[in-house]
């Protein structure tokens, strides 16, 4: 795993520009439209994992189509501007808007100009929506196609992602090396990217008192024996109105919820080699050696085993 390609690569062709930002980046089509230098081309990422801060820039004006395979982008514009076009409709974004794209829908850059500077977030699909679940308290959450990130919250998160990008020039992406720093950092990009986009209003909407006050006690203490009657002693209403607003506004039960975030729990241990599988799960308060390996196959695509075995 890459975690910084150069800041300013040297790029003999526009072939290999195309093959530095498709391994970077996303796979796509790259087809120059104006007289330029590929070497005037510029590239730099930092590979998170499920999570990829890049900054780009092209030495001519580029025609780019992609479909984003398996991962949201998130292109936010530094300089210049861009029109993107997404299912027939098309956008343009200026400094300061981030357009977002959906995973596995084709989408277009018909003309991504030498002076369009652009730092793009890469998140996988699903990982996003386990963190928009976390955060927001809500499943099945579509972002908005332009995000204005001028506010408060937009420009913290564009610090943040610049941080990043700094941070791994200056000691060589040694730091994101450590999958618990990785986790960490790819946590706070994506929970600070829904925070920006996503108004307070909206979020609140999504979050009625009463689960949102059930979420913060099993974030709290995950690995606490919950009881449906504890939680809704919390929420400050019966079992049976909170398990229909859990329905209602997350998509699941308040008890399948802390499940999954029990899981997470596990995952970030298992990420950090912080013990043995069965030892870290017992740990968040799974105790069914059994249903937990099928469960947490489920939710990442892959044996707790398999995620041990690469932290050691």
């Amino acid at each position: 795993m890459r975690h910084l390609h150069e800041s300013t690569p040297t790029f003999s062709d526009w072939e290999g520009v195309h093959d530095a930002v498709a391994d970077a980046y996303f796979p796509h089509a790259l087809r120059p439209r104006s007289e330029g230098c590929a070497a005037r081309s510029e590239l730099e990422v930092v590979d998170l994992s499920l999570v990829r801060v890049a900054h780009i820039r092209f030495g001519a004006t580029v025609d780019i189509s992609t479909d984003h395979a398996g991962a949201v982008a998130i292109n936010l514009q530094l300089r210049g501007s861009m029109e993107s076009v997404l299912g027939g409709t098309s956008v343009t974004t200026e400094p300061g808007q981030a357009a977002i794209f959906p995973a596995d829908t084709p989408a277009r850059l018909p003309a991504w100009t030498p002076d369009s500077d652009v730092l793009g977030l890469r998140v996988d699909e699903d990982y996003l929506a386990r963190e928009a679940e976390r955060v927001l308290a809500r499943k099945g959450l579509a972002l908005p196609r332009v995000v204005d990130l001028t506010g408060p919250e937009g420009r913290a998160w564009v610090a943040m992602a610049r941080t990043t990008l700094r941070n791994a020039r200056d000691c060589g992406g040694v730091l994101y090396r450590d999958p618990r720093v990785a986790e960490s950092v790819s946590s706070m990009l994506v929970t600070g990217l829904l925070l920006a986009a996503v108004p307070e209003e909206a979020a609140a909407s999504t979050r009625p008192r009463p689960v949102h006050r059930a979420v913060e006690a099993m974030e709290a203490d995950p690995s606490r024996p919950w009881s449906p009657a504890d939680l809704a002693e919390i929420a400050g209403c019966s079992v049976r109105r909170l398990q229909q607003a859990f329905r209602e506004h997350v998509g699941t039960s308040p008890l399948a919820y802390l499940h999954d975030l029990r899981l997470d729990r596990v995952r970030v241990d298992l990420a950090a080699g912080a013990g043995p599988v069965t030892d870290v799960a017992m740990r968040w308060g799974l105790h069914h050696m059994g249903r937990f390996a099928a469960d947490y196959r489920r939710r990442f695509g892959e044996l707790p085993s398999q995620t041990a075995a690469r932290a050691a």
